[in-house]
């Protein structure tokens, strides 16, 4: 019957136990302060806590996906476009990431928009749509140095899409097409040359040497004699006139 007295008492205990006993899991450390000064870092298990003088935060260690929402962005050619990101971090300092700064995923997302902001206005949008491993990596190791003091590890950051106006991708189009049609032309133009190159090679060659100038004389008599045609055109070689000249000459100075 002195059940209903002690009552108040026992409930009192059991609240204060309760508050006292946290368990804490492998990818979780416990920031723990006294009479609201920091005191240690404890944590993965069974953690006892004196009641109302020890109170603790819970950091989760695992990493952290976040997503960077679209941001408006001019490129240093002046092109507008919206680029959104994704950002993997982890909290590897639990008590610099509770006491050095306030709510730290709310931090990272908004140094991070500001951050890709600043970046990506620096370059233009060519090297936007080629280089973004590079991009990726600049980002990164900005986040990485500005969140060391909040105690976060910034690992990866990935650019997932930039969205082009229709005029713009028109535009870029045009572009391609004349980029390629440049190349087509240059192609040419260096086949032309080296063609060019050949035939010059070729006529030292025939040049150095009448009786090679002979047997291409023949080969091409025998192609053509293979030809099914009405009419023939035998080429008559140089040399040949200049020695009948030649002959001719002397007959009259004889």
């Amino acid at each position: 019957m002195y059940l209903p007295l002690y009552f108040p008492l026992i409930l009192l205990v059991a609240v204060l136990a309760a508050s006292a006993i946290k368990v804490l899991r492998e990818y979780q450390r416990g920031v723990v302060f006294q009479l609201g000064r920091f005191w240690k870092v404890k944590g993965p298990g069974l953690i006892v806590l004196i009641p109302v003088v020890q109170q603790m935060v819970r950091v989760d260690l695992r990493t952290i996906v976040m997503d960077v929402p679209p941001q408006d962005v001019i490129s240093r050619d002046n092109v507008s476009v919206k680029v959104s990101a994704v950002v993997y971090f982890r909290v590897v300092d639990p008590q610099k990431a509770i006491i050095n700064v306030e709510h730290f995923y709310e931090a990272t997302s908004q140094l991070a928009q500001t951050t890709l902001r600043s970046v990506l206005g620096k370059h233009e949008l060519d090297e936007m749509l080629v280089e973004r491993d590079k991009l990726n990596d600049d980002i990164r190791t900005i986040l990485d140095s500005q969140t060391d003091a909040w105690g976060i590890k910034v690992a990866n950051v990935e650019i997932k899409h930039i969205d082009i106006n229709e005029t713009m991708v028109r535009a870029i189009a045009r572009q391609a097409e004349a980029e390629r049609l440049r190349r087509a032309k240059v192609i040419h133009a260096e086949g032309e040359q080296q063609a060019a190159e050949k035939l010059v090679e070729a006529a030292k060659l025939l040049g150095g040497d009448p009786r090679a100038i002979q047997l291409r004389y023949l080969q091409t008599l025998t192609e053509i004699a293979g030809e099914k045609s009405s009419t023939i055109v035998f080429p008559l070689p140089i040399d040949l006139i200049e020695s009948l000249k030649g002959r001719l000459e002397g007959d009259r100075s004889g």
